[in-house]
């Protein structure tokens, strides 16, 4: 795995930069830090102001975890595309099939609940997050994280209808079987905006869908590294957002520029 700002990246980031680019970003660990209780998860003014200015040089869309709802209102900005629920939430037809995504949700919360009064055996600390049509289980504050993470394993095998089950930072993603993924929406996004390339940027085991994809059109770049991820290049830590959408912004000027300079008054 390859560091972004080493020459190599740098390289293939120029490769990428081309008139009609889409800029794809997960949210919580990739543009807002990864903080104890997800309800305080904010857009940092100074990655807001840069994908402000990104917006008016290429499209941007944002592909979270998090419901529609609840992205909306952290981002302080409209992005061109905003994706929910790993990509289940917001793309085309995902409509026709939400009255079933919704019930097996409410029966998977009502399962869990009854199971986690049981206090002996699961931490007080596990908190459920209803997203409507997925459900996340977060233990971060849960004391023992192995016992937490192998006690909720065994409960989920237990619900019907089965889920598929999204590992995260001490997180759990419970979504339907059917439900679309990352990868899916990434390639979905590309041809509703008619992409000629694109990047994405994530953190975790569900952009591991679009880091999958292995498309040269499709620069794909993890905060952090880790050995196990299908991502091309890392940035080390979530703050260096900020300087990589510096550079797409200093790139895509420099081409509008360009552009503009070759055209006749």
């Amino acid at each position: 795995m390859r560091r972004l700002f080493d020459e190599d990246g740098l390289k293939r980031l120029d490769d990428i930069v081309q008139p009609g680019m889409l800029c794809v970003f997960d949210f919580d660990g990739t543009l807002s830090p990864i903080v104890p209780q997800p309800d305080s998860a904010a857009l940092p003014p100074e990655v807001r102001e840069r994908l402000l200015t990104l917006a008016t040089l290429a499209p941007v869309a944002i592909l979270t975890g998090r419901s529609l709802a609840d992205i909306r209102k952290r981002l302080g900005f409209e992005p061109h595309y905003v994706i929910g629920n790993h990509g289940l939430e917001g793309m085309p037809g995902w409509e026709g099939r939400s009255k079933s995504y919704a019930l097996a949700c409410a029966a998977w919360r009502s399962a869990l609940e009854l199971a986690l009064n049981d206090k002996q055996r699961f931490d007080p600390g596990i908190r459920l997050e209803d997203k409507a049509y997925s459900l996340s289980v977060h233990y971060r504050m849960a004391r023992n994280h192995a016992q937490t993470e192998q006690r909720l394993r065994t409960l989920f095998a237990t619900l019907s209808p089965p889920p598929r089950v999204i590992e995260g930072k001490c997180v759990f993603s419970l979504m339907p079987e059917d439900a679309a993924h990352k990868g899916g929406a990434l390639e979905e996004l590309m041809r509703q905006a008619g992409a000629s390339t694109a990047i994405y940027v994530g953190d975790d085991v569900t952009d591991e869908d679009v880091f999958r994809l292995r498309r040269s059109d499709v620069l794909t770049v993890r905060i952090e590294p880790h050995p196990d991820t299908a991502a091309e290049f890392y940035l080390p830590a979530m703050p260096d957002i900020v300087q990589l959408l510096d550079e797409l912004v200093r790139r895509l000027a420099r081409q509008s520029q360009a552009i503009s300079n070759r055209t006749p008054a």
